[in-house]
């Protein structure tokens, strides 16, 4: 149809240059806008239909990139009514319609791969550079066929001349192809996907993928900023995906409570009365009773001294308490490493680690519960005759110089 309409423009001298040149650009404007009007008749039945795919089509402008084309083909099959500069104009016309098929493929691929995003096989894994590498393999034929268009000479005698410029296109290439090995291993390996959880301590990066493409991978931090790193730079250097805890089902809880050793002591018959009527602690009680006193009684232990035998300490009994505490917390894990253990002394007192992971992985909630464990640790410590340890305050100075003046005020009522 283009080509007849083509035909029919005059081509002897008596018509002006300018005049033709008016009348194509006439009938291409007309084409261009006839165009238009099927675009939005077919986006009508786009947006009446109850399918979602092809919703796609308007988001990526797939064949809104079309309208110029039908034009543009108008005017390179007229050009040769244009006498001398016919020859020029149908040249740069046809570099046009090569990049408008390039921009065409491009909302193409961007079409395809937001319809690969709503797969279930794409839950984390992107396609997006496998179709940038395609594209900048697209655009390089592209621009080899429009040098080769204006020079009069066939593309494979450009393609076969640049194999001596290897060395030179690799050294303008060199990151795209390190960032395209590095998107390759990525995707196969599946080591990252959208939405993990990535720590890049050399970026400074803590947060969510939100994006991975040829280049970069860009990470949404907890502070709402966006980092982006370059692919292959953060192949080759060390992160920490967080997946694997998500994945688990719980998270870690690694804390210490550090106990002062000099309020750690063995329990006196009172303590253990006392100790018997916690819940947590009744079995535990009452099992290790018969445990120690078999122990004693079997290796004739003169128990009217302290420190024959075995006996249970207050330290022991808390650890004992914690335990059964955790494993009746509703929202610790019982079927990952759960472990309460002493730690070696230091300066400072004997560390107790609590090794435990939440059956519940959100930050959020997470920071809840361990927060709600601790709080009632610190709180029970006291129960037991322990003292948390802490570096000296205001308040404990205040305490300690209370005391002597007390001390010193009975000392002078003595002697009085």
């Amino acid at each position: 149809m283009i080509e007849y309409i083509a035909g029919l423009l005059p081509e002897n001298s008596l018509v002006p240059g300018m005049l033709r040149a008016i009348i194509i650009l006439v009938i291409a404007g007309v084409i261009c806008m006839i165009s238009k009007l099927v675009l939005k008749l077919v986006h009508k039945l786009i947006v009446k239909s109850k399918a979602t795919w092809d919703d796609y089509l308007i988001k990526r402008k797939v064949l809104a990139s079309l309208v110029p084309l039908p034009g543009l083909i108008f005017i390179y099959q007229s050009a040769s009514a244009l006498e001398k500069s016919g020859t020029l104009i149908g040249k740069l016309v046809a570099v046009v319609i090569i990049f408008v098929i390039l921009r065409f493929l491009g909302n193409l691929m961007d079409f395809f791969s937001d319809i690969y995003n709503t797969m279930e096989i794409a839950e984390g894994k992107s396609i997006k550079g496998f179709t940038q590498i395609l594209m900048i393999i697209l655009y390089i034929i592209g621009f080899i066929v429009a040098v080769s268009i204006f020079i009069n000479t066939n593309p494979w005698v450009l393609i076969s001349g640049l194999g001596a410029m290897t060395a030179v296109l690799l050294l303008i290439f060199q990151d795209t192809i390190l960032s395209f090995v590095a998107s390759v291993r990525i995707s196969t390996s599946d080591i990252i996907r959208i939405g993990d959880w990535l720590e890049v301590p050399k970026f400074g990066a803590d947060g969510d993928v939100i994006d991975i493409s040829l280049y970069n991978v860009s990470i949404q931090n907890w502070d709402k900023t966006i980092t982006n790193i370059p692919s292959f730079k953060l192949i080759n250097d060390s992160f920490k995906n967080w997946r694997g805890m998500q994945e688990s089902g719980g998270r870690r809880i690694k804390r210490t409570i550090i106990i002062d050793i000099s309020s750690v002591k063995f329990l006196d018959d009172e303590m253990i009365a006392k100790f018997e009527k916690i819940h947590y602690l009744k079995d535990y009680i009452l099992s290790k009773q018969e445990e120690l006193a078999e122990y004693n009684e079997v290796n004739n232990i003169d128990d009217s001294v302290i420190v024959n035998g075995r006996r249970m300490t207050n330290l022991g009994t808390f650890r004992a308490y914690i335990t059964s505490y955790l494993r009746h917390h509703p929202k610790v894990h019982k079927e990952l490493t759960f472990l309460i253990r002493q730690l070696q002394s230091d300066k400072v007192g004997v560390p107790i680690e609590i090794y435990v992971f939440t059956n519940d992985t959100a930050w959020v909630n997470y920071e809840g519960i361990q927060a709600d464990i601790f709080d009632h640790l610190f709180a029970v410590a006291p129960e037991f005759g322990l003292r948390v340890f802490q570096d000296p305050s205001n308040y404990n100075y205040e305490r300690i110089s209370n005391s002597l003046d007390n001390i010193a005020k009975n000392s002078a009522d003595i002697k009085s």
